[in-house]
C-alpha cells in the first residue's frame, strides 16, 4: 500500500505549518519532505521557498535549541554543541548559540547542579561521591575543567 504522492504545493503548505508550530532545522524538514513522499528532485526548490519566506532559519533554530535546552534541560554547552552537530548545524550557527549563555549565571547553574548532587550522595565515601558528581556533571555536558573547579570547592567547604 503506497502513500499517496504530495504534490510540491501541498508539501510546501504542510511544511510551513510544521516550520510554524515550532523552530525546525535542515535535517528534520528533509526528513519530513521524506516521511510526505516528496521526490528528491523537488527538495531543494521547497527548502529555499522555506527560506525565502523566512519558515526555516538555522541560525534561530540553533539559538532556541540552545537556549530551551540550557534553560529547561541544564544542560552545558559540551552536550548541547553534540546534539547540535548531530542534527547537521553549521559551526557558525552554533558557536553563536553557544556564545548566547552568560558566563557567570552559566557557572552558577554548575555549582548548584555540583552541590545538589554532591549533597544527595550524602551517605557514600569522600572518593565515590566526588566521582559520581563528576560523571553526573558531565553526562550533563559541562566542560570538565569548569566541572573540577566547582567540586573542588564543594570539597573546601
Amino acid at each position: 500500500m503506497f502513500k499517496k504522492q504530495l504534490t510540491p504545493e501541498q508539501a510546501l503548505q504542510r511544511l510551513k505549518q510544521y516550520c510554524a508550530y515550532q523552530e525546525r532545522c535542515h535535517a528534520e524538514v528533509v526528513d519530513k519532505l521524506y516521511q510526505l513522499g516528496v521526490w528528491k528532485k523537488e527538495h531543494d526548490a521547497i527548502i529555499a521557498t522555506l527560506i525565502e519566506e523566512n519558515y526555516l532559519n538555522e541560525e534561530r533554530f540553533a539559538l532556541a535549541y540552545a537556549g530551551g535546552k540550557y534553560r529547561m534541560k541544564q544542560w552545558g554547552r559540551v552536550k548541547i554543541k553534540y546534539e547540535l552537530k548531530q542534527k547537521q548545524v553549521s559551526n557558525y550557527s552554533i558557536n553563536k548559540a553557544l556564545k548566547q549563555f552568560d558566563e557567570e549565571e552559566y557557572r552558577q547553574t554548575l555549582q548548584k547542579l555540583a552541590n545538589d548532587k554532591y549533597a544527595l550522595l550524602k551517605g557514600e565515601q569522600y572518593l565515590v561521591r566526588k566521582k559520581k558528581t563528576m560523571d553526573y556533571l558531565i553526562q550533563r555536558g559541562y566542560e570538565t575543567d569548569l566541572i573540577t573547579a566547582a567540586v573542588n570547592d564543594i570539597i573546601k567547604k
